[in-house]
């Protein structure tokens, strides 16, 4: 049994590293930008960013008061 085990850590461990081994691959391809932004566009995608947080702070808040 120990021997089935060790498979199945082993397989689930060599598919989670390619997972991460692929990611990282991808990340580097796209570290730098490959268009110029004007700092207008820098700060329309900076108001983004941050409506996108604050609708995720809501959503976590709302999910938590019906929990309560």
């Amino acid at each position: 049994m120990p021997a089935l085990e060790t498979l199945v850590g082993e397989r689930i461990g060599s598919v989670l590293r390619g997972w991460t081994e692929k990611i990282t691959e991808i990340n580097k391809k796209y570290e730098t930008p490959r268009i110029s932004m004007s700092r207008s566009v820098k700060i329309a995608l900076l108001f983004l960013r941050i409506y996108l947080i604050l609708l995720v702070v809501l959503l976590v808040y709302k999910f938590w008061t019906l929990l309560t």
